[in-house]
């Protein structure tokens, strides 16, 4: 039987591998000795990239060009950047919504470029930027490399999709961002969705190389409970789809529970489709605390 999700909270050990079995993935085989390093280069999707397990998310509690990063400083947040790089983590999760486009590369000066995966996200909504103007994608596209300081970008996301139909809605500038790819200024495209539904069309839609997508196992700023979302992303990945997951600390709220901090690690990697683990740290300690509750994750086989 199911664990009722009230004593899957209560008792996360239990929970999350009573999750696993839901998702089918319960008694896979564990690599012996081997450990995930959060630091370690893997591919994402089919894409052709090569990115850190670890991703700098810079957008918590992000609009409006705001988010903590941005409020907590240059200084503050130029030195985040340069630990998170120290450390090892190579891919940086930006966003117009976020305005944290001016940071990375004064942050990381010398650094080379290749060394580098940069996510940027265009906001398509109304409200949530300052202008009401939401021009082609290629307009949009030109002044982020502008703004970031490079001459590509490696990833570009529509950001936070809700409707099953958005491939339809957005097919204008699914192409001028196709055309951009071809050119070499964007090498790879997806989106980030907002709920189930945006979810599996993206599963089904050719033009995704990679998906942000919400996922930890308490259903915190989720699109709806682990074990459906779940399937989705076994979808995406079996598609060739990237899968980078998003709020696995809940957006900050697993911040001071331990347990529940290496639950989720567990869940998630567990899961054996989530590529890369994006998180909005604000501190070099939060980096250095979830990188070793991620060590401490068997590899399945």
């Amino acid at each position: 039987m199911k664990l009722k999700r009230r004593e899957f909270l209560r008792q996360s050990a239990l929970g999350v591998t009573g999750l696993l079995a839901g998702t089918g993935l319960a008694g896979a085989a564990e690599s012996p000795g081997a450990f995930h390093d959060p630091y370690e280069r893997v591919p994402l999707g089919k894409t052709g990239l090569r990115v850190s397990r670890f991703c700098l998310g810079t957008g918590m509690s992000g609009g409006n060009r705001q988010s903590n990063h941005t409020r907590m400083g240059k200084e503050k947040l130029e030195a985040l950047i340069q630990g998170a790089y120290e450390r090892g983590i190579r891919m940086f999760d930006l966003a117009d919504l976020y305005g944290t486009h001016p940071y990375l590369m004064p942050a990381l000066k010398g650094v080379p470029r290749a060394e580098l995966t940069i996510v940027s996200k265009i906001w398509c909504h109304r409200g949530g930027i300052p202008e009401p103007e939401r021009p082609d994608a290629d307009v949009v596209v030109s002044r982020f490399l502008k703004e970031i300081g490079t001459d590509y970008l490696d990833l570009v996301l529509l950001h936070c999709m809700t409707s099953g139909q958005w491939p339809e809605q957005m097919r204008q500038q699914m192409d001028v961002l196709a055309k951009l790819k071809d050119k070499g200024l964007v090498r790879a495209l997806g989106v980030s969705c907002h709920s189930l539904e945006a979810l599996e069309a993206a599963a089904g839609e050719p033009w995704v190389d990679s998906v942000h997508a919400r996922i930890n196992p308490y259903r915190m700023s989720m699109d709806d409970e682990p074990e459906k979302v779940a399937p989705v992303l076994r979808k995406l990945r079996a598609a060739g789809k990237g899968v980078v997951g998003m709020k696995i600390i809940g957006e900050g709220r697993l911040r001071h529970d331990p347990e529940k901090r290496d639950a989720s690690a567990r869940f998630v990697l567990g899961l054996g489709c989530v590529d890369v683990l994006n998180v909005g740290f604000e501190k070099v300690e939060e980096i250095d605390d979830f990188a070793a509750r991620v060590r401490k994750v068997p590899v399945r086989a």
